[in-house]
């Protein structure tokens, strides 16, 4: 809502530039991945339901021709990720040259995915800092963050929230030990015990996910699998049906779940330490929103526990841990078989068909990741770039 409300305030009280084509929109919010995407414009037509704007969405792994048509329709606000913007800016069908607002949501994300080079691109297509207003929001303002206000804005203002706690206090965190072989019976034991309404296991590989996916569905618990390769419409389809109460434990990847906003998650399981310590503040931070308590266990087995001094150094405090007792190493019933599905990977860039690559490749993503430890602050914050005048 802070960048939408000053966005629609903006557009409504400025009139429209006469000599505006039909394929210039007049702001323009970038998002990182498809999902955050789908939410601000959710947000959007809420907020701006009676202002009369006209608004536009586009992302990869989707209708291209359909997403192509309404950018010649005078949309007001586009929002979209920095792939297929790319694709229609390329192609003639969207110019940047009449933004009069430019948002830029989640900026240390677009790092930490490899699209900082898109970014810039974007950006020098349309007109200069001081004609227009911009955003930038970052959960971390790192000084590869700064660097990008400066370049691209006008005498940006910094605005910070500085969070007490790096964690939110309604979480509660509980820590195990188990051993590699003892991770799939703990985890099926615990979700019996705890009956979640709503429950996310996270894991490092898709191939961790896909091991849970099978031991769960086999042992008569509803899941589903969230990673990077599920078509656009399956992942769209498979989060409604989460949120309906359709099935009761999502299993997903840090990378797959990015941008998520799922209501009303009660239990978090670290199936996998995080390799990240901020990965794991994200993680357990998908619970206990809008007031509510959560609850968030985590898996320190053989292969992760190295990770967590790093991650108790981050949040300044210790995880309290239990013992695993007998009782919630259930036996488990034989797995399920599951289709491996191979299919493109996720992001905002596609050819028409939807079916080539993702918003750039992802192999920059572990580089940013590796970069991004200690550069700079942790602090939550945003910084706004003034236009000439005010």
């Amino acid at each position: 809502a802070a960048f939408l409300i000053s966005a629609f305030a903006r557009l409504l009280t400025r009139p429209e530039p006469e000599q505006r084509r039909d394929n210039q929109p007049r702001a323009l919010v970038i998002a990182p991945t498809r999902e955050l995407a789908l939410q601000i414009h959710r947000d959007a037509e809420a907020l701006g339901r009676h202002a009369g704007l006209r608004l536009g969405l586009v992302y990869g792994g989707v209708d291209y021709d359909k997403q192509r048509r309404q950018l010649a329709r005078r949309i007001d606000l586009l929002i979209g990720t920095p792939g297929r913007l790319i694709d229609y800016n390329k192609q003639g069908a969207l110019d940047l040259r009449g933004i009069e607002v430019a948002v830029l949501d989640e900026a240390d994300r677009m790092f930490d995915l490899g699209f900082i080079r898109d970014i810039r691109f974007l950006f020098r297509r349309m007109p200069k800092p001081e004609r227009r207003q911009s955003m930038l929001f970052s959960a971390t303002l790192s000084y590869r963050v700064l660097e990008l206000a400066y370049e691209h804005m006008n005498n940006p203002e910094l605005v910070k929230i500085e969070a007490e706690r790096v964690t939110a206090d309604k979480v509660e965190q509980t820590l195990y030990y188990p051993s590699n072989s003892e991770k799939i019976p703990l985890l099926i034991g615990l979700l019996r015990r705890e009956r979640p309404k709503r429950a996310i296991v996270f894991t490092n590989t898709k191939r961790n996910a896909e091991e849970v996916l099978a031991w769960l569905r086999g042992n008569d618990i509803r899941a589903e699998i969230l990673s990077g390769d599920v078509p656009q419409k399956k992942r769209q389809r498979l989060l409604g049906q989460f949120e309906q109460g359709e099935f009761d434990v999502l299993i997903a990847t840090d990378v797959a779940a990015r941008g998520l906003h799922i209501p009303d998650v009660t239990h978090v399981f670290n199936y996998d330490l995080p390799q990240d310590a901020e990965d794991y503040v994200h993680r357990i931070g998908r619970t206990a929103r809008a007031g509510a308590s959560g609850q968030a266990f985590s898996f320190a087995c053989e292969d992760t526990a190295f990770y967590l001094p790093d991650i108790e150094a981050y949040i300044g405090q210790k995880i309290p841990h239990e013992g695993v007792s007998p009782e919630l190493l259930v036996e488990p019933k034989p797995r399920a078989r599951i289709e491996h599905h191979r299919g493109p990977r996720p992001g905002g860039r596609s050819g028409r068909s939807g079916g080539k690559g993702g918003d750039r490749s992802r192999g920059r993503a572990q580089e940013g990741r590796r970069r991004r430890r200690g550069n700079g602050s942790r602090r939550r914050g945003a910084a706004s770039g003034k236009q000439a005048g005010g």
